[in-house]
Parts: C-alpha cells; sequence; structure tokens
C-alpha cells in the first residue's frame, strides 16, 4: 500500500483498496453494509484536479460510501502514482484532461466489476481538471446516469491558460472545447457547485456554459449552487469554509438520483 493511502482515515481504509485499470492507478472503495443490501450499489467515478491526486480528500469518499454508494477515484495522467512533473504544469493540463477522457470508460467497467457495482446506476465526476474531463466525456454518447462537478469548466476558451499556451494548446483547446460540442449531449441530472470570486477557473464561464446545457433541455436537470467567500486559494481548491457543505450537497444529489429509480439495465458505459 502507498504512503496516501495508509494516510486515509481508518474507517475508509477498511472498505478500501488500491487497484490498476491496465495503466490507470484507482481507489477503489465498498459502501458500508454492502452484504446485506439487497441490490448491487451505484457507483460514483470521481476525477480529481491538477496537481493532486486520487487519495486527496476522503471525506468526500466517507459520506458516499456511508450512503451506500461506491467510489472509483482514479490518478489524472501525470498524477498521482504515475506522476510527471509535466503535467503539474497548468499549460500542460488539457493534455491531461484530454488523455483521461480515454481512459474513463474502461476504468468505469473496470470498477463496476470488481466492485459489484449496478451498470445503470454510474455517476461521474469530478474537480477542476477531473470535471473538464467528465465534461468532455459526457459530449459524446454514453450510459452515465448522473454527474457532479466542483470548480470546473465545459467552456475551455474562457480559461485564463487559454491566453497564455502556444498556439498547438491554444488549437487543442478550440478543437476540444465542450461548449462547442453539445449537439451530441445527453441530458442527464448536473449538480455544478463553484465560488463566484473562482481567480483559476472563472465562474461566469462555467455559468455560460451550464446555461448552454440548460438550453438543451430539460433546464430542471441542471443544479447550480455558487458560493461567495470560502477562503480557499484562489477561492478555488477545496471551497474552504464551505467545503463540508459541497461534499454534503453532492452527496445528498447522488443519493437522490441514484437511488430514486430502480436499475436501467444498461450496459456499463
Amino acid at each position: 500500500m502507498s504512503e496516501r493511502f495508509d494516510a486515509l482515515p481508518s474507517a475508509l481504509r477498511q472498505q478500501a483498496s488500491l487497484a490498476m485499470c491496465g495503466a490507470v492507478p484507482t481507489l477503489l472503495v465498498q459502501p458500508e453494509g454492502i452484504e446485506s443490501a439487497p441490490d448491487r450499489p451505484p457507483l460514483l467515478l470521481w476525477i480529481h484536479g491538477r496537481t493532486t491526486f486520487k487519495e486527496f480528500d476522503p471525506g468526500r469518499y466517507l459520506r458516499l460510501m456511508r450512503r451506500g454508494i461506491a467510489v472509483c477515484a482514479m490518478d489524472l495522467p501525470g498524477h498521482g502514482e504515475r506522476f510527471d512533473p509535466r503535467f503539474q504544469e497548468a499549460a500542460h493540463v488539457i493534455e491531461a484532461v484530454l488523455a483521461a477522457v480515454v481512459e474513463i470508460d474502461s476504468v468505469s467497467r473496470f470498477a463496476v466489476d470488481r466492485l459489484g457495482a449496478d451498470s445503470g446506476r454510474v455517476a461521474i465526476g469530478g474537480m477542476s481538471a477531473g470535471g473538464m474531463a467528465a465534461i468532455s466525456r459526457l459530449c459524446c454518447p454514453h450510459r452515465y446516469a448522473a454527474c457532479v462537478l466542483e470548480a470546473t469548466s465545459g467552456n475551455w476558451s474562457e480559461l485564463p491558460m487559454a491566453a497564455e499556451v502556444d498556439s498547438t494548446t491554444i488549437e487543442m483547446i478550440h478543437r476540444a472545447d465542450p461548449i462547442r460540442h453539445l449537439a451530441r449531449w445527453h441530458p442527464i441530472p448536473l449538480l455544478a457547485i463553484h465560488a463566484r470570486l473562482d481567480s483559476w477557473i472563472p465562474f461566469d464561464g462555467q455559468w455560460r456554459f451550464l446555461d448552454a446545457v440548460e438550453a438543451k433541455g430539460p433546464a430542471s436537470l441542471v443544479t447550480r449552487v455558487a458560493y461567495d467567500r470560502t477562503g480557499a486559494p484562489g477561492e478555488h481548491a477545496g471551497f474552504g469554509s464551505m467545503s463540508a457543505d459541497a461534499k454534503e450537497r453532492q452527496t445528498v444529489f447522488l443519493t437522490d438520483h441514484l437511488f430514486r429509480r430502480p436499475t436501467l439495465g444498461v450496459s456499463s458505459p
């Protein structure tokens, strides 16, 4: 086991394990009470932000496992167990995001199998760069049941770094920008949490993306939470004083939407 795994709360370690899905390191969390549960549990595939790792912010996983939701957290390319200093730089975040998009479905199928989860109740989500990967994946046909996003954007051309990177990366950003690829967006319940004063991923840019998603309809599927001052670094990472509130809102949202109706009986994403 890694030092990061060993540093997790003991209650979480009892339900968790590390596993490789091909080249992708994952943290798998089995929900409590799974032995007596009548059905396969729902699952959240979670993707962390730039410069962090899959074991980061364990309070999220504790809440979900105690509500009967399994979790698979994956390391972004160049992060965690596959650390590469190049991918810690903002200039290369789009490369990491797009590489992660290619991996998402295989990791989802792997987690469904290893955790005995319900393939019809798989949610996807992420924070910052991880949320960008989740949004990008949802712009192509998929079978995910819900999405949770924190401090992220589907409006990449308005990110500050778009004015700071080389022409090749700018072209990559514009070509892959999710707000330009909503023609195949399949509406699912979506929760987006953001701080109004976020200096890393602009609030207004993400809100314009959500406007575009709502226009695809029905708008009632999109839930927005906006914080004012949180005290987080850059009003971005972790939501500072609102951290617990954000995690609880996310947990309630997933509980409501993943347990609301019976298994859909569809294949894995």
